[in-house]
């Protein structure tokens, strides 16, 4: 048996989609921005129903739309006809998948969407087919041909609907200024939604744990603070508790180089005058970027009135899964 060309079996399923969804251009125009607008206006929630390959396509383009700041969610619709039905409201809107118009488990719920008054958009690849023709709206997602070499198998179709579904999506997304911090909302358990939601005041080390010495303290008693606290840095601070430096593991060294008596130097003399300070409403990982870029484990954070509020490590940042 001769050995079978795979690679050109799936440049060919490629092309046959991409042109199929280059095709698609053409019919973005007055149907598709209707459906928008019907969506926006919606007082309730998306409901998005397909049979089969069509279901499975609708479950992601429902999980798009909610996560992007469209309420949205799957129903089946042979469930729908057993009870589930009871999920969708007068002030929803329905987007219902079929690629070829006439499934029958949608096809059974269309008079009673049709009762209820519920706006319905399709999604068909024949805009004679019942689904279409009772839409309020019909968005074609109609192909020349399936990928599949018997013309069967749902591949370039459902390839389409997916594409239509993502321009709903991100159409709306943009319509409705919806941000980054929009979606890290609807992913607060994902590494975007920690980048995007954590605050520097909800990692930081605050209170007692905060090494703190005055300016006119020993040099040697700063070495205890620092040992103590474990940040390998100490905030130096006046009568005030205003914030003048820090004193790094970096300016110990540069003591030792400089071979100054550590018993008898105050901190003043050898400390950092300003040093690196945050603000403790800031990102996590913008205090990240910081670090980084200054090549420090560690940064002081302070409020208006420079008077030192925490201290933020590394480690912090890394066990809240920042990065």
């Amino acid at each position: 048996m001769s050995e079978f060309d795979f690679n050109a079996s799936a440049l060919r399923t490629i092309a046959l989609e991409a042109e199929a969804v280059a095709a698609m251009a053409g019919r973005i125009n007055g149907d598709f921005t209707q459906a928008c607008q019907l969506i926006m206006h919606c007082q309730g929630r998306i409901i998005v129903t397909g049979m089969g390959k069509s279901g499975h396509i609708g479950n992601k383009i429902a999980s798009t739309l909610a996560s992007t700041g469209s309420p949205a969610f799957f129903v089946h619709p042979g469930e729908a006809s057993h009870g589930d039905l009871g999920m969708i409201t007068r002030d929803d809107v329905v987007v219902a998948i079929s690629n070829s118009g006439n499934t029958a488990e949608i096809v059974t719920l269309l008079p009673l969407i049709k009762r209820l008054d519920i706006p319905l958009i399709s999604m068909t690849g024949d805009r004679q087919s019942l689904l279409a023709e009772a839409a309020n709206i019909n968005l074609d997602v109609s192909v020349d041909e399936e990928a599949c070499p018997l013309n069967l198998a749902p591949t370039t179709s459902t390839t389409v609907t997916l594409v239509m579904g993502d321009a709903l999506a991100i159409a709306l997304l943009e319509a409705r200024g919806f941000t980054a911090e929009d979606f890290a909302f609807s992913h607060p358990g994902g590494a975007l939604g920690r980048k995007l939601l954590l605050r520097v005041c909800d990692i930081m080390h605050s209170g007692d744990e905060v090494p703190r010495v005055n300016e006119s303290s020993l040099l040697k008693d700063a070495l205890l603070e620092m040992t103590a606290k474990g940040f390998g840095l100490t905030t130096v601070v006046d009568a005030q508790n205003t914030l003048i430096g820090v004193f790094t593991d970096g300016d110990l060294r540069r003591v030792v180089d400089n071979q100054v008596d550590i018993n008898s130097a105050t901190i003043g003399e050898v400390m950092t005058r300003g040093g690196n300070a945050i603000d403790a409403n800031i990102l996590a990982a913008q205090a990240l970027n910081i670090m980084e870029s200054k090549k420090i484990t560690a940064l002081v954070v302070e409020d208006e009135a420079h008077h030192p509020l925490g201290v933020l490590h590394m480690h912090d940042i890394l066990r809240a899964g920042v990065i």
